[in-house]
């Protein structure tokens, strides 16, 4: 489905380079027949932090965009992320997002409010569902940690050098994708037997920050309370926010 509205929207798939963890499924044969960037196929699951340097290494480009394959992308989605990049002098951004069921016409929805709050950007925000990355990124901080045992910290531990680095983040209203939730996590925990409210990543993985407990609890607080209060205000002038909950046929702003 995920290339499927790829290809609907007019997405390059030239420029696409997809990584296959160790799927024991028919994924391989499908990918087979699209005419892509580059296929990466892993002999075992090495990680997301793997898998996403490998597909931004294939390519090299200008401009990453990292992203997961539960999603679904909305016209000019990729012309949308970037140039609202550029025009905040921004290198690292992600697009507005709504998660959950499919039970509403997103294309309708994706162009309504891109019209309409393309303007919002929520600074020092964003998330590894989608991210799009300028190469100059990657020579200040890096690539993401390539070890598998991090099971979805990555993105944590790059975050955390961002803000090292004092590079600016934002989730821009001008470019939209619709998440149906974290399906490969979900199958992972299946496999280990863990329930959905467990964490899949190692809990000591937050050593690897290097900060006190106390620090941690800080950024967390402060991470709160800029997403409250960044949504209060997108709400209060838009009706809406850059991130959304799909929940009983209505939207739930966040």
């Amino acid at each position: 489905m995920c290339i499927d509205s790829m290809v609907k929207q007019g997405t390059p798939l030239d420029r696409l380079v997809v990584v296959d963890n160790c799927s024991t499924d028919g994924t391989r044969d499908y990918l087979a027949t699209l005419p892509l960037g580059g296929r990466i196929f892993n002999a075992s699951n090495l990680g997301c932090g793997t898998a996403w340097n490998q597909g931004a290494l294939a390519l090299q480009s200008e401009w990453s965009i990292i992203m997961n394959n539960d999603v679904l992308v909305s016209p000019l989605w990729i012309e949308n992320l970037i140039h609202a990049a550029e025009s905040k002098s921004l290198r690292v951004i992600s697009p507005a997002l709504i998660e959950g069921p499919l039970d509403y016409d997103f294309d309708v929805f994706s162009q309504k409010t891109t019209a309409d709050i393309k303007e919002i950007h929520r600074l020092g925000s964003k998330h590894a569902v989608c991210l799009a990355i300028h190469n100059s990124v990657w020579m200040d901080v890096g690539y993401f940690q390539p070890i598998p045992k991090l099971l979805g910290y990555e993105d944590t531990l790059f975050f955390n050098e961002l803000k090292k680095s004092n590079i600016q983040t934002s989730i821009t209203g001008a470019s939209w994708l619709h998440h149906f939730g974290s399906i490969t996590q979900t199958a992972m925990k299946q496999e280990r037997g863990l329930s959905e409210k467990d964490g899949l990543a190692n809990r000591y993985n937050y050593k690897l920050l290097n900060q006190s407990w106390i620090q941690r609890k800080l950024v967390k607080i402060q991470a709160k309370k800029h997403q409250s209060q960044s949504c209060q205000d997108e709400v209060k002038k838009y009706g809406m926010s850059v991130h959304g909950l799909r929940k009983n046929h209505t939207f739930e702003w966040i």
